[in-house]
């Protein structure tokens, strides 16, 4: 057994050994939770179906937590034996090990945590280290953290650490080093006064940098890179206005080209609310402003410093979720986003009996107005383009006007209806160099119906019409419902083309068919699908990963405790 792995382990067995120990001696609480997803691949050349070397695949965790009173200790055990096709984002993980692990305590107002942990920075433009396990995105840190409140109402944060990149047997670290500071001032818990109950006025700013040494024989790249960031909350009853600026030093690697020009980030949120009626609007600007900590990362998902949020619904049906979502193009994009929300009364004659509920919602993204500086020198070949910072540029990336209406009709039934005009930059967004931007127009239905109060049914039809990509698509879902242990599932996807120019090039109709069953008992969930799924995008939260044909078995287990 390798130094390494004794000490992970060492650690683990500590943990467990102490937190037995102590939950005799001073009443301390475990708990955690496990889940697993394993999948069976058959051949299916119809769908070009991958199927790997070892047939059966599984990714699975299992978190155990230790507390008792300031003092909190984890770890988490990861299993990818193999992992499943397509999974992870990034670079690949193998293996079985302990791939998180901590400790933390709290003493007058100081947090300490030695190892692993997840942070983020305001809206995470200079700094976010999180985890979307499903995407097989993570960048926890592993290092030292500090959190202090000096007086009420003013947080510091500060860290030193380095990111993990993989998995292979244990958690596999990047070669940069990651340091950060953070204060946030907020007014209402500072003053206290009587104006403050009501409003609020948060202040903050942070500091990031990473050191990575250069080892380039051709350039001189530097080893320290800086970022930081300006933020102010404003929030009323009805209001919250938030503003972000962020500023990067020059920072060469292989996304932008190994060019040393400096990055920046502008992004602005408003929202406002009172019953029955939200608004929302939202824009931002962001040039060269991908920042990992290795400048040579394998993949854009591998040690990302930084997060970009998109500026774009985060749609929840299959066709739009999964066939053309959007995200943050980081080395640059102007991007705006509005929507309003208003509900009709119950009694009036829009509302009917029950009310009505209507959202209109729209999303734009461009590439910025640059201009591409040419090579008189070696100082203006080096930093690439000249920006327009929030100008937008002439070429679009994507546009989404969407509008739900959604009304129960009677004491059982609901019904929504969607309809979504979809733009989309295939060649940029996806890496399909060449091929046409798709033009989308997409028309949803989903009902729900109550049998009784345990029994359901909610159903889904979805269809998206366009001549570009595969075609048009077609899906049918209903979820029967029969609480507070069973559900059963069938959805079909159909792939029908319908362009004659298309089914030229080759693309037949294709069924997607799949069935899921599943149980619910306390904290554990089991389900079961078979079925076929299609090659495609998985997002979450704006962040996505591609997936590829499959056929097969999959069984999901659950556990809290």
């Amino acid at each position: 057994m390798s130094n390494r792995h004794f000490v992970k382990g060492g650690f683990l067995t500590f943990l467990l050994l102490s937190a037995s120990g102590l939950v005799a001696q001073e009443g301390g609480r475990i708990h955690g939770n496990f889940s697993t997803d394993a999948q069976y691949y058959n051949v299916d050349s119809a769908i070009g179906a991958v199927v790997p070397a070892q047939r059966l695949a599984a990714n699975a965790w299992a978190n155990l937590i230790y507390t008792n009173g300031p003092f909190e200790a984890g770890g988490r055990f990861e299993s990818y034996t193999p992992p499943l096709a397509g999974y992870p984002a990034g670079t690949p993980y193998s293996g079985s090990g302990i791939g998180y692990r901590y400790a933390k305590y709290r003493q007058d107002d100081l947090e300490v945590t030695v190892g692993n942990f997840f942070e983020q920075f305001g809206q995470g433009m200079i700094f976010r280290s999180y985890e979307e396990r499903y995407l097989g995105v993570d960048n926890a840190m592993d290092g030292i953290r500090l959190k202090y409140m000096p007086v009420r109402g003013l947080h510091l944060k500060g860290f030193i650490g380095q990111q993990r990149l993989s998995f292979a047997n244990q958690a596999v670290k990047g070669p940069g080093i990651v340091r950060g500071i953070d204060a946030e001032v907020s007014l209402r818990e500072l003053l206290d006064t009587n104006w403050t109950s009501a409003n609020n006025l948060i202040i903050g700013g942070g500091f990031v940098s990473k050191y990575q040494e250069d080892r380039d024989p051709s350039l001189v790249l530097p080893q320290n890179v800086a970022a930081w960031a300006l933020r102010a909350n404003f929030t009323t009853p009805r209001w919250n206005v938030y503003a972000e600026y962020a500023r990067k030093v020059n920072d060469p690697n292989s996304r932008n080209g190994f060019i040393y020009k400096e990055g920046q980030g502008l992004l602005v949120n408003a929202t406002y609310s009172v019953r029955g009626f939200g608004l929302s609007m939202g824009a931002h600007s962001f040039d060269n402003m991908l920042f990992q900590s290795d400048r040579a990362a394998p993949t854009p998902f591998d040690l990302n410093i930084n997060f970009l949020p998109p500026l774009a619904k985060q749609h929840t049906y299959n066709l739009p979720a999964t066939l053309y979502p959007y995200a943050t193009q980081p080395n640059g994009e102007v991007s705006a986003q509005g929507e309003l929300f208003y509900k009709w009364k119950k009694g009036t004659k829009l509302g009917g009996k029950y009310g009505t509920k209507v959202a209109v919602n729209y999303s734009v993204a461009h590439a910025l107005d640059t201009t591409r500086l040419g090579a008189v020198d070696d100082t203006t070949s080096r930093l690439g383009y000249r920006t327009a910072f929030l100008s937008p540029g002439h070429r679009r990336y994507f546009q989404d006007l969407n509008v739900e209406v959604r009304k129960r009709v009677s004491s059982t039934w609901e019904f929504a209806l969607t309809y979504l005009n979809v733009w989309y930059d295939i060649d940029i967004i996806q890496g399909k160099p060449g091929e046409a931007p798709v033009h989308a127009d997409i028309l949803i239905l989903e009902g729900l119906h109550n049998f009784t109060e345990r029994n359901s049914v909610r159903f889904e039809v979805q269809h998206l019409s366009t001549r570009e990509d595969h075609g048009n698509w077609a899906t049918a879902l209903a979820e029967f419902t029969f609480s507070p242990h069973w559900f059963v599932a069938a959805m079909d996807q159909f792939n029908y083309v319908g362009s004659e120019k298309l089914e030229a090039k080759g693309y037949e109709a294709l069924h997607y068919p799949v069935g899921s069953v599943g149980y619910i008992r306390g904290g554990n969930r089991f389900q079961v699908n078979y079925g076929r799924q299609r090659a495609g995008i998985f997002c979450v939260g704006g962040v996505c990963r591609q997936v590829p044909a499959a056929n097969g078995l999959t069984l999901s287990i659950t556990s809290t405790f």
